[in-house]
Parts: structure tokens; C-alpha cells; sequence
């Protein structure tokens, strides 16, 4: 029994002075700043393929680094290659037809143009009473039959023209899946999972890898409705990471939550409602990201620090510190 007292009470007092050294390294907060913990998160990025087909490579790893429009895997593309290959012949077909009928409506242009002409003249000799009312008939029929053929073959021409139309939005179709056999990376980040491997048969729509996208990486913390009351869109915050204590790394406040957290919708005391949490977001500069993206780690807990005034000073302890 003594044994197991003395047990308790030694276990009693490394908690004691564990939580002495926490509160001891705290910052001196002063009055209005408020603080709270939390953990790193970064915007996830599923990235899958438009086509279904077969894996043929995967060319990124977990943890690389990508920047947009980077390749990230290939689809087996061999029967839409073949695809393409016939419809590009039919593209050229269509056109040989266009060409044909262009020419042909050339030629009837060129039969119009005469037969117009040789009924101007009848006309002029009719009309020096030199040739019969016959004649007339005859060279105007002769142009009707003339300008009804030049119509039929301008029309032939566009009807082929839509096919060549047809068959080049065909064509883009295919090159449009063609291209979605190569899967590029939509934004620059981080590969956190490779979810495909090559030889795998993917449906369209299936995951192939899942990035993270170091330009918005923020902290998620839960406050009370007497501090969020008093926060503002983009309103200055503070971060100390676990594994770095000794930097202060600037943040905005980009997100508060319209509802609260953990508690019922509907409350009917004022201590209730001060009681309520709210999920906030506070945003760290995408130009800060960037610089120090190879550093970035997402899953690291850590402290926040809000003002519930602008006009509250930041204490020497977390004025903005970094490597």
C-alpha cells in the first residue's frame, strides 16, 4: 500500500510540474488576447481521370513537390491513337469531297455566266424582230436550267462542308480525350497519396493522386461566442508550432463558422450561448507558404493567439519571428 502511495503521489507531482513548465512557457498574455490550440490542415486536391482505361504510368511519388501542369500519370491511349488515325482519314475524305463539289459548282457558274449571256443576246435580236419568239423561249430556259444547277451544287458544297464540320468536331473530341489521357497536376503542391499504381484498370472519375495545395494551409481552432463575437474577417492572429516554439508565424482570420459547435442549436440562457464554440480559420499568407512550401507540414499541432481588438498590442513574445 505504501508502495502505491508513493507511486500516486510521484505521479501527481510530474503532472504538477509538467503543467508548470507548459503554463511557464507561455507567452504573458495580456488582457484581450486569447488563445487556443489546434493543428495545421492544407486544402486536399483529388485529382482523377476524365477517361476510364488502364494505368500505364505513374510519375510522381508521395511528398514530391509538383507545379501546375506538371504530368502526373499517363492513361493507355493505344485504341484512341487508332481512333484517330480514322478519323483523320475521314477529315481528309470530307474535304477531297468539298474540293470536287467546289469544282463542280465552278463549272456550273461557268455554264450560268454563257447561258446569260446568250440570252441577252436572243433578247437584243428578238427585239430587232432578227429572231423568233422560239429562240427566246428556248435561251431562257436554257438559263433557268443553268442557275438551277449552279443552286444544286453551291448547295452539294455546304452539305459537304458540314461533313467536313462534323468530322473535325470529331476529331477535336478525340484529341480532347487524347489529352485527358494525360493527367496533369491542376495546381502546384504537394503529392500526399499516390491511390493508383500502374497496370490498375481505372473507371472515369477514378483517384489517381491526392495533393495538397501548400497555398492554403491554415490552422482550424474552436472559440467561444463572447471572443468570436468580437473577430473579424482577416483580422490579425498568431501561430507557435510544436515543433518550432521558438518562431511566431503570422495568420489572418479567413473563416468563422455560422453555427455553432458542440453544442444545441438552440440555447435559452446567456451563460448557454457564451458557452457555445465556434470552428475558425486562421489563414497563414500564401506569399509566406510559398517561400517556405519545402518546409510546410500539415498535421502539426500547435498554439493560436487572437486580439479581440485591433488596438490590442502584441506582446514582445509574439511579435512576428521567423527563420
Amino acid at each position: 500500500m505504501a508502495s502505491k502511495k508513493h507511486i500516486a503521489l510521484f505521479a501527481i507531482a510530474i503532472v504538477s510540474v509538467a503543467a508548470g513548465l507548459w503554463w511557464w512557457n507561455q507567452p504573458d498574455l495580456p488582457q484581450g488576447i486569447v488563445t487556443t490550440n489546434g493543428r495545421l490542415e492544407a486544402t486536399q486536391i483529388d485529382v482523377a481521370s476524365k477517361v476510364a482505361g488502364r494505368v500505364e504510368e505513374v510519375l510522381v511519388q508521395e511528398g514530391q513537390m509538383v507545379q501546375s501542369g506538371d504530368l502526373l500519370v499517363r492513361i493507355d491511349n493505344q485504341q484512341l491513337v487508332a481512333k484517330q488515325a480514322e478519323v483523320q482519314s475521314k477529315v481528309e475524305q470530307a474535304l477531297l469531297a468539298v474540293e470536287e463539289a467546289k469544282a463542280g459548282a465552278e463549272q456550273r457558274q461557268s455554264q450560268l455566266t454563257l447561258a446569260e449571256s446568250e440570252l441577252a443576246r436572243i433578247q437584243a435580236l428578238v427585239a430587232k424582230k432578227l429572231l423568233s419568239q422560239d429562240k427566246l423561249d428556248q435561251a431562257r430556259a436554257q438559263f433557268d436550267s443553268a442557275s438551277a444547277a449552279l443552286r444544286l451544287a453551291n448547295a452539294s458544297t455546304e452539305r459537304l462542308q458540314a461533313s467536313v464540320n462534323e468530322a473535325k468536331a470529331a476529331q477535336q473530341e478525340l484529341q480532347s480525350l487524347l489529352d485527358d489521357t494525360q493527367i496533369r497536376a491542376p495546381g502546384s503542391g504537394r503529392v500526399q497519396y499516390k491511390l493508383a499504381q500502374a497496370g490498375e484498370v481505372l473507371a472515369a472519375g477514378g483517384r489517381v493522386v491526392t495533393l495538397l495545395d501548400l497555398s492554403d494551409v491554415y490552422m482550424t481552432v474552436f472559440l467561444p461566442a463572447d471572443v468570436v463575437g468580437k473577430l473579424g474577417i482577416n483580422d490579425d492572429a498568431r501561430l507557435i508550432l510544436d515543433p518550432i516554439p521558438h518562431y511566431v508565424v503570422p495568420a489572418k482570420v479567413s473563416f468563422i463558422a455560422a453555427d455553432a459547435q458542440f453544442t444545441p442549436k438552440s440555447v435559452e440562457t446567456r451563460d448557454a450561448r457564451d458557452s457555445l464554440m465556434f470552428r475558425v480559420k486562421l489563414a497563414i499568407d500564401p506569399a509566406l507558404l510559398k517561400k517556405y512550401q519545402e518546409k510546410v507540414k500539415t498535421g502539426v499541432r500547435g498554439m493560436a493567439y487572437v486580439r479581440e481588438s485591433a488596438d490590442i498590442q502584441w506582446p514582445d513574445s509574439l511579435n512576428v519571428n521567423l527563420p
